[in-house]
């Protein structure tokens, strides 16, 4: 074997263990609760009882039906899990999602909330704040 084609079989292996390290860092529930919100904010009703525990769809839609005579937009979300225990985890969120109704604009803090995320059968759901 020739030091180049040592050097590449080397480089591709490092390269595979960065890539495999990286993905591996997703953290899942607070990506689940991040795809709920913006599903909420484009009135995917389909996506959005996907995204909820079957405890949780029914307020999910309620939800969203509340808001469909306004525009909604997502500010600078971004959400993260903590006592993450297998099935369930507390997710946090910075961000707002903002209503519009014409010239009137109300403001939905998400950072003050804690929703709760359960893996009830390998896919990470939202089930509503804690």
């Amino acid at each position: 074997m020739s030091k180049t084609t040592s050097i590449l079989i080397i480089t591709v292996m490092l390269f595979t263990v960065l890539l495999s390290a990286c993905a591996s860092k997703t953290d899942l529930p607070a990506a689940a609760v991040e795809a709920y919100w913006k599903a909420m904010a484009a009135k995917d009703s389909a996506a959005l009882s996907s995204l909820s525990c079957p405890d949780y769809e029914a307020t999910a839609v309620s939800t969203m039906d509340s808001f469909l005579a306004v525009d909604l937009v997502l500010t600078d979300l971004s959400c993260s899990s903590t006592n993450n225990t297998g099935d369930k985890a507390d997710v946090t969120c910075k961000g707002s999602m903002v209503a519009s109704y014409g010239t009137e604009k109300m403001d939905f803090d998400l950072a003050s909330k804690t929703f709760q995320a359960v893996n009830p059968a390998g896919d990470w759901l939202m089930c509503g704040e804690k």
